[in-house]
């Protein structure tokens, strides 16, 4: 596995910033006064903010355990810069490791699976090449699988209710600051400002909500797709291998779990590379 740097995720971040700053400070209808930056000013103000990320996060901290705020570095750190899973190149070793093991025995994989990168294939493996039961290879896989997606479920869940809780909180807000407002009513000239002051919180509840907790719910999920087809992978060709089954009956089965355009990417370059021969 290999980390690289999502640049989509970054220029998304920086466009939808850049955007609406962009929206506040530009008056195209006055080409004389086009840039007004003291609008920005309009839309700060500290006991909104106060309410909404505060009121969002105390919500959080009664639905979800502690550990789930503190993974929100971690998370953020994922979708920067996460590992890359390469579903061709886990069918590759897979196959490469089955051929092996036909010619030369299941022992002979214990060099090679030491110098693997990814632990779950490697444990697996490890309990081929240690003659375990293959239903019991096959449970603890399967419950290691269970555990990758309970825990990738609750953190995509942590986002999913921060972005529900954000402009419920920007509207609770946006109600205090008009209730405060209609009890002094006698001041006509205080009524827009107060007004503007009452909507602000609900634009912070939805930015908020749709620029920082939906898109890291969106592609968390998507990372973990990602993961979890590399693993489905795995299990399938570790149980192949301890089956003692054709490496090329193997390549097919593998190749059938990816989505139809990487089938045609893996074959295409299977095709280029010259293409295996079976065993």
């Amino acid at each position: 596995m290999k980390k690289k740097i999502d640049l989509m995720s970054i220029i998304g971040w920086v466009l939808a910033i850049v955007l609406m700053v962009f929206g506040i400070i530009v008056n195209l209808r006055d080409p004389e006064n086009l840039l007004n930056v003291k609008n920005l000013k309009n839309f700060w103000d500290v006991a909104s903010l106060l309410i909404v990320v505060g009121g969002t996060i105390s919500g959080l901290m009664v639905a979800f355990p502690g550990a789930s705020l503190g993974k929100m570095g971690k998370h953020l750190r994922i979708i920067i810069m996460p590992n890359t899973y390469n579903p061709q190149e886990y069918i590759t070793k897979l196959v490469e490791c089955a051929k092996k093991a036909r010619i030369s025995g299941l022992l002979a994989l214990e060099e090679d699976i030491n110098a693997l990168q990814d632990n779950f294939m490697k444990s697996s493996l490890m309990m081929v090449v240690d003659s375990v039961d293959p239903e019991k290879v096959k449970q603890q896989m399967e419950s290691w699988m269970d555990s990758l997606e309970e825990r990738h479920s609750q953190d995509i869940a942590f986002y999913d209710k921060g972005s529900a809780l954000a402009p419920a909180f920007g509207m609770i807000g946006t109600l205090i600051g008009l209730i405060n407002m209609m009890k002094d009513l006698s001041d006509i000239d205080s009524v827009g400002p107060n007004m503007a002051v009452a909507l602000i919180t609900t634009f912070y509840g939805s930015l908020l909500a749709n620029v920082f907790f939906s898109p890291i719910s969106n592609k968390l999920r998507v990372r973990h797709e990602e993961e979890y087809l590399c693993k489905q992978i795995i299990c399938e060709g570790v149980q192949a291998i301890q089956a003692g089954e054709n490496p090329k009956f193997i390549e097919e089965r593998l190749i059938h779990l990816l989505p139809e355009y990487k089938q045609k990417k893996y074959t295409s370059a299977a095709d280029n590379n010259g293409g295996g021969e079976g065993n």
